[in-house]
């Protein structure tokens, strides 16, 4: 791992997320987890903020140590419990089947190398009632925009840690066994290949 990738991009995701519309977007979805909660790809931490007192545990996967660092910062200013896992969500997860209440996601699968992989897993240990809160960018309906993602997708994906301009998140959890319950889509102010978002609720 390079320079680059382990102190300088870190940094730079922290800052792109840190912002109005993106706490915004947190601030209405991340309060519905409850239990034991996965949060996949935690990140600097930004999450945790929004996470109410119904939420037990949290379980966070990165395979970031600089991120983590971040995120434990973070952690030490909020009354929640976090038990830190670092590695891949494509890895196998530490966790038992069917043991987890809420599976978080919120910008994370378009830098994850095999996506279904990882959401295979996360359905391992999800409970049958359980719910998977996502928030992620991806593919826009816009033939023009889209066009542009994928212009820019392979130039994006090298300096963005592996991140995908162009994955339809709704396609790739129903590909994965997930029902979806709510699925919300807009673009978020920004370039518009960058900024095409799918929100919602999805169950096993």
């Amino acid at each position: 791992m390079g320079i680059y990738a382990k102190y300088v991009l870190p940094r730079f995701i922290d800052l792109a997320m840190r912002n109005k519309d993106t706490a915004r977007l947190r601030a209405g979805w991340v309060p519905h987890a409850r239990g034991d909660v996965l949060e996949v790809g935690i990140g600097s931490g930004l999450n945790l903020p929004f996470y109410s007192a119904e939420v037990h545990r949290v379980y966070g996967v990165d395979p970031s140590p600089e991120l983590q660092k971040m995120a434990r910062k973070r952690m030490a200013k909020q009354a929640i419990n976090v038990e830190f896992l670092l590695q891949s969500a494509e890895d196998d997860l530490p966790l038992s089947d069917k043991s987890i209440d809420t599976v978080v996601m919120t910008w994370t699968l378009c830098s994850i190398r095999d996506p279904v992989k990882a959401l295979r897993q996360i359905k391992r240990v999800l409970k049958p009632n359980g719910r998977l809160i996502f928030i992620e960018h991806g593919r826009a309906p816009d033939s023009r925009v889209a066009a542009w993602q994928d212009r820019l997708n392979p130039v994006w994906k090298h300096i963005g840690g592996g991140c995908n301009l162009n994955r339809k998140t709704d396609e790739l959890l129903v590909s994965a066994g997930f029902r979806i319950d709510e699925l919300r889509t807009a673009y978020l102010p920004g370039p518009r290949p960058m900024t095409y978002t799918y929100q919602g609720f999805a169950h096993v």
